[in-house]
């Protein structure tokens, strides 16, 4: 009988959380062993399942490392085994034989050698006991995915107790299932180039695992990610789903260790927003950027080409962006323009306030589509006003349901002729905006903005130009654009004046101690 997920959740983050109080482990130091233990216990649940499957062989043909991996699991030698942890004498040293239960799960794999985190001596051994306690029975509480669901978990709340820093490793997993939805990759070569954590990689899984194929044979996994840490916890993350993938280390400003252009059937990012000091004078004659580099001293249009230059002939994007990119100026308008008449831009969504964990703004999620200039809908771009559509969490922070999320992306497939997908329960939503079963404009929500339109409006994407309302005229829209640019550049002021402070502060620290 499968336990509450979520009561299941808060007892295990109740734990971990005993780490920040009685080791003195700051969250981004905890992090990384708690979701290493939860790790290990997957690791070797997969592992003793596939002990059922390739048997104990022979004198002439003994069992390898090699034949737990062609079945999807992770070898694990004797003293990696959780029960060997488990059944330590009292007097053990536990953060040690850890360890070296993390050391030798590196040895017969070696995909994830220097990944697995080896700092538990660290830990007190009692909280480092219990925790190996309380993850004991979790096999026999959780049904289907519910590792991957509990590692998830775990990247969100470690995220949301970061802060800033947080966020440049996890992004909301609802944010990720749309972006996912729309994109749709039952099958090809996925790539995101600010991978973080690689949720990504694990939400077009779980869309393959739903159209019942098997991602591990559909998809392939590409991505890069510029701090060693973050590439980590993404190695982890896929092999905890039971997945592999090439992530790589480094800047994907000055770096395309993929050499990603025209190479990749899907793209999917949320890259950081409004970023500056890029020294374009190393990106100069650089393929990834076909439209030109921006003027402006902000990286957005830097991301948006990379992602527009990674895709094949018919390949799709779909990102996070902030909303001032959408109406920005000068170099940066003439290089959205491009964009636009080249046919590549699909739909655009307004996502309102309070989705992120790092950030209050709201946000735009772009769609590119390289293949759409050879259907019917190529002089065309959807837009949807997503603003008003939300489940409250708390006063605070806010995501969608899986109904609205399928609401969303069935808005889209109506509109590309495909038929809606019901497994959510969207059926509801679906018919009180579409009663005749197809795709009309839905005043406040939806419309259909053709070139010439879009030029109308200065090349601009923001959907509340297209979509309207009622109660709402141009200048109204107007003003609220430039309200959210102003907060767009306060809240990133703020940002950078926070790294700065962290900066000084560790100064005074060394210069004290």
């Amino acid at each position: 009988m499968a336990t509450d997920l979520g009561e299941l959740q808060n007892k295990l983050w109740e734990a971990a959380d005993q780490l920040r109080a009685n080791s003195g482990l700051k969250a981004s130091e905890y992090a990384s062993p708690v979701l290493g233990l939860i790790f290990l216990r997957y690791a070797d649940e997969r592992f003793a399942q596939a002990s059922e499957v390739v048997g104990s062989g022979s004198e002439r043909r003994p069992i390898g490392p090699e034949d737990y991996q062609a079945v999807g699991a992770l070898y694990l030698p004797e003293e990696s085994r959780f029960e060997a942890l488990l059944n330590l004498p009292e007097d053990a040293d536990v953060g040690k034989a850890v360890n070296e239960a993390m050391a030798g799960i590196e040895v017969y794999n070696p995909d994830l050698y220097g990944v697995l985190p080896k700092h538990y001596s660290r830990i007190p051994g009692d909280i480092l006991g219990e925790l190996l306690r309380l993850l004991r029975p979790l096999p026999g509480a959780i049904e289907g995915d519910g590792f991957g669901l509990i590692y998830e978990y775990f990247l969100g709340e470690f995220a949301f107790s970061e802060g800033q820093k947080g966020g440049e490793f996890f992004t909301p997993t609802s944010i990720v299932r749309l972006i996912v939805e729309i994109l749709e990759p039952f099958h090809g070569k996925i790539y995101d180039p600010a991978c973080g954590s690689g949720g990504m990689f694990i939400q077009s899984a779980h869309f393959v695992e739903r159209h019942r194929s098997d991602p591990s044979r559909e998809l392939s996994i590409y991505g890069q990610e510029k701090t060693g840490d973050t590439v980590k916890l993404a190695k982890m993350n896929l092999a905890v789903h039971g997945l592999a993938g090439d992530i790589r280390e480094g800047n994907t400003y000055y770096e395309d260790l993929h050499d990603a252009v025209g190479e990749f059937d899907f793209v999917m990012a949320n890259p950081p927003f409004n970023v500056n000091k890029i020294d374009k004078a190393k990106l100069e004659d650089d393929t990834r950027f076909p439209f030109g580099l921006p003027k402006p001293d902000n990286g957005n249009y830097l991301w948006i080409q990379t992602f527009y230059s990674a895709l094949n002939r018919n390949g799709r994007a779909g990102f996070v962006m902030a909303n001032s990119a959408s109406d920005a100026r000068g170099s940066e308008l003439e290089i959205r323009r491009k964009l636009i008449e080249d046919r590549s831009v699909d739909v655009i969504i307004a996502v309102g306030t309070n989705m992120f964990y790092t950030v209050t703004l709201p946000v735009t999620l772009w769609f590119l589509d390289r293949g759409k200039k050879y259907t019917d809908h190529a002089d065309q771009v959807l837009f949807i006003d997503a603003r008003d559509i939300y489940n409250q969490i708390d006063r605070a922070h806010r995501d969608w349901t899986p109904q609205q999320i399928e609401f969303l992306a069935n808005t889209v497939r109506l509109w590309r002729g495909e038929e809606p997908e019901l497994y959510a329960g969207s059926e509801e939503l679906l018919v009180e905006k579409f009663p005749e079963g197809s795709y009309l404009d839905v005043a406040g929500l939806c419309a259909i903005a053709t070139l010439e339109q879009i030029e109308e409006q200065s090349w601009s994407l923001n959907p509340g130009r297209y979509v309207g309302a009622q109660d709402r005229s141009v200048d109204d829209f107007e003003f609220v654009t430039r309200l959210e640019c102003l907060a767009e550049e306060f809240e990133s002021l703020s940002v950078e004046a926070d790294r700065h402070a962290d900066t000084v502060r560790g100064v005074i620290q060394r210069a004290v101690s």
